[in-house]
């Protein structure tokens, strides 16, 4: 199901302008994919319709091409495949293995407790789909931040699929995304890791292969807060992408020569290809700006 070619993705919600520390991961992936003579896909993860921001799609391109991050084949968006999800979910819940589950945020504790797994819902009520775990002892080796273990059973319960407001949930949309795009290298923040053993959950029920994952250490503020739209990061600034990327080499630990901050564009993305050295974010969870 996967090519044999070394294949990664970005994969972007349009909430808005892209800050650093999105176009921090995303050159990180950029450069992996490229390291390894592989494609580069894109795709909108676009399901979260209320937090979609007009015109972020367009900015979030043209950020992209500013800084000479190209990416290969058509754009995907997640909102093309609603059908495929729902497809998927019908099958799943004819072999029972989610159910339905009227619990509310407000009532729920961090770890499920399973309190609608065995309750009869109504399809005429407003429902989320869950996903059954088990007890499994789920072992996986991230790239960077090596071997990781979760028993999701007892670490995070049975856990969403699709949002009582209809809404496909992130966990399963990016398992079905991953897969239709041929992505077999997944290169994104570590504020994720704790989420990538659900999507390997799910893709042993689906009988589907699971990637290769590298989590890469967040960027902070000097509040130690990480970098995002919640903490209101600033948008890229592209008046100088030159500078933006050098920023960014150095920030991913690849020590660029000075002289290169003053060379344009394709010329930083070659010598940054050539010299990408995943090791030397070895260690790191979180990179703080000055």
């Amino acid at each position: 199901m996967f090519a044999n070619r070394y294949t990664g993705r970005f994969a972007p919600s349009p909430t808005g302008h892209l800050h650093l520390g999105s176009v921090y991961t995303a050159l990180a992936s950029f450069l992996d994919a490229r390291k390894n003579k592989g494609l580069w896909r894109l795709r909108f993860d676009d399901l979260d319709t209320p937090r979609n921001v007009s015109g972020a799609t367009t900015s979030i391109l043209k950020t992209l091409e500013t800084l000479g991050l190209y990416w290969d084949g058509e754009i995907d968006y997640q909102s093309l495949h609603l059908g495929e999800y729902h497809d998927v979910l019908s099958d799943l819940l004819r072999n029972g293995e989610i159910y339905r589950c009227q619990c509310s945020r407000k009532n729920l504790t961090p770890i499920y407790a399973q309190i609608c797994r065995q309750k009869t819902i109504s399809t005429t009520t407003s429902y989320s789909l869950r996903l059954k775990t088990d007890s499994r002892q789920l072992i996986f080796t991230d790239n960077l931040q090596g071997e990781i273990s979760q028993n999701l059973a007892t670490q995070h319960g049975d856990f969403i699929l699709k949002r009582r407001d209809n809404i496909i949930a992130y966990q399963f949309a990016v398992v079905l995304d991953d897969i239709r795009q041929g992505v077999n290298n997944v290169v994104r923040g570590i504020d994720l890791l704790d989420e990538t053993p659900k999507q390997i959950f799910l893709q042993n029920v689906l009988k589907l292969p699971t990637p290769n994952y590298f989590h890469v250490p967040v960027l902070a503020n000097s509040n130690g807060q990480k970098l995002s739209k919640q903490t209101l990061a600033a948008a890229v600034n592209l008046t100088a992408p030159n500078l933006v990327l050098f920023q960014l080499l150095n920030l991913l630990k690849q020590k660029p020569p000075m002289e290169l901050q003053m060379a344009n564009v394709n010329e930083i993305l070659k010598w940054a290809v050539e010299h990408w050295k995943v090791t030397l974010l070895k260690g790191e969870k979180m990179i703080y700006l000055d």
